[in-house]
């Protein structure tokens, strides 16, 4: 087995930390630091968040999508003029 320089730790989950955070699909500035650029749902491995607040999170994102307050995905705008035609 391979020798780390470092004990990996995890990351604490930032809505364990603070209780009285709560997890709702109307607050879209919350919601906007979970999903990608183009809107896609992080990973818990680059949140930090634990198993049941990212459960929780992926349902008020589901939810805000459905209720058109987060986009389902974000258009690609490319640099490329053509394809050499």
């Amino acid at each position: 087995m391979a020798e780390y320089a470092h004990p990996l730790h995890k990351k604490p989950c930032p809505f364990c930390k603070e209780p009285a955070t709560v997890i709702d699909y109307k607050d879209t500035q919350l919601l906007r630091r979970y999903i990608t650029d183009r809107g896609k749902i992080k990973p818990r491995r680059v949140t930090g968040v634990c198993t049941q607040h990212q459960h929780k999170l992926a349902v008020a994102i589901k939810r805000a999508r459905e209720m058109a307050l987060l986009p389902y995905a974000v258009p690609i705008i490319s640099n490329r003029i053509g394809r050499g035609r």
